[in-house]
């Protein structure tokens, strides 16, 4: 009988592209995959621990997973693992414990017999990930580097991910490749600082996203979020030029108070922030910006908060990534005194949320009569559902077959922050 294998994936897109190397290893092995809640005989558990909202989430899935399948063996890997797996350990149900690079070596631990076997790493290798067939993505995640040199006040991620590292240019061309032979037609390039990447390689991503323009079959590439600190205008040039990216630009901003800034221990401040969206406007004027905004860190006062609110109401950013802070361990903002209550947090978070879906809704009504051109994705509720090259969900109703296809569509309506299409 066919052995069963289910994944969960939690978090950013770089768990996205390694999960999806994980399970096509299963896959190799003579597994089906499964969707997570059936019964399997093993699941797999891809964790995050960016937040204690997501701290949380995590043991409630290992509860699921145990809860759904009692015979099989329930795998807890990636970085809540990696920093809580004495918690871990102590719950029910919980099989194989694998730290953020130990969980590529799955297979050399599934048959240890102990009752609860952990394996937490020094996290000094790299180790490539990609979208594969098995993980069922129409787009593909290329893993290009992992860990971060940084040092924010609030971020626990390069305890979690040890230091920055990367793959060559040469072997990301390989893999860009070996995804477009399988029918990929769009590739994210995910990291934890992808900025970073020259720092750590010693090749410029430049010429990594010129080598990639050249790979035969790849007609979109994205980047995944970048500081704004690394996003230098030799780049960007760059990227308007080679043809296929898409604009659409992720770049944290936290805050929009530069004492908050400078106290998280940020690489730039809000002028700077400022000019790095002008200039990338400059190279795209059409395109849509993405932010990760932290609220309630300690000491912001309303103030702050306020700048932050017309920061963002001011600049392009329609996508909002709006996290309430949080306390980690090890980390010197949670050491601060001065820390904001939950109710504050909670309402800044909403107020900020409105803003963004607002935000969203207007810059989907400006495509109404426009072109786009719309990698359709997968049907749902018998319509395609797609991306623009600026990251406006597109819904299409059409009885053709248009999965994983690259059309131009004109605009008819937009409802909410979606837009939809009624002619090709």
């Amino acid at each position: 009988m066919t052995k069963k294998v289910s994944f969960h994936t939690l978090g950013c897109r770089l768990n996205m592209s390694e999960t999806g190397s994980i399970a096509q290893g299963f896959v190799d092995r003579g597994y089906e995959v499964v969707a997570f809640g059936k019964e399997a005989d093993v699941t797999f558990l891809n964790t995050c621990t960016v937040t204690d909202g997501a701290d949380s989430t995590c043991r409630n899935l290992i509860r699921k997973a145990s809860k759904h399948s009692p015979e099989g063996k329930v795998v807890v890997a990636g970085c809540y693992a990696q920093m809580e797996a004495d918690k871990i350990k102590s719950m029910l149900g919980v099989d194989l414990i694998l730290g953020t690079n130990e969980k590529y070596k799955v297979f050399d631990y599934l048959n240890d017999e102990d009752e609860t076997s952990v394996k937490i790493d020094k996290m000094t290798e790299f180790w490539g990930a990609a979208t594969t067939e098995a993980d069922n993505h129409t787009r593909a995640f290329l893993k290009i580097q992992d860990g971060c040199n940084y040092v924010c006040s609030f971020c626990i991620i390069p305890f979690a991910r040890g230091r920055s590292r990367t793959i060559s240019v040469e072997d990301a061309v390989a893999e860009a490749k070996n995804l477009v032979s399988k029918g990929f037609k769009e590739i994210i390039l995910t990291g934890v600082n992808i900025g970073e990447y020259e720092r750590s390689s010693g090749e410029r991503l430049e010429d990594l996203v010129s080598e990639l323009a050249k790979v035969d079959g790849l007609e979109r590439l994205r980047l995944g979020s970048v500081e704004p600190n690394t996003l230098s205008e030799s780049l960007v040039k760059t990227l308007s030029e080679i043809g296929i990216y898409q604009d659409h630009f992720h770049i944290p901003m936290q805050s929009g108070s530069d004492s908050i800034l400078k106290s998280m221990r940020r690489k730039y401040d809000v002028d700077f922030y400022k000019k790095t969206v002008k200039m990338v406007q400059e190279y795209f004027p059409n395109a849509s910006f993405g932010a990760d905004v932290i609220v309630g860190y300690p000491g912001e006062s309303e103030e702050d908060f306020k700048k932050t609110f017309d920061l963002l109401s001011e600049l392009p950013i329609n996508h909002f990534h709006v996290f309430p802070y949080s306390k980690r361990k090890n980390t010197t903002a949670a050491k601060m005194d001065n820390h904001v209550q939950a109710e504050i947090k909670k309402a800044r978070v909403k107020t900020l949320i409105n803003l963004g879906e607002q935000k969203q809704i207007d810059f989907a009504k400006n495509l109404v009569g426009k072109t786009v051109n719309v990698l359709f994705e997968r049907k749902k509720d018998g319509a395609y559902e797609g991306y623009t090259s600026n990251y406006v969900k597109v819904s299409y109703t059409s009885s053709e077959k248009l999965e994983n296809q690259i059309l131009p569509v004109k605009v008819s309506q937009a409802i909410g922050s979606k837009v939809m299409v009624t002619s090709i």
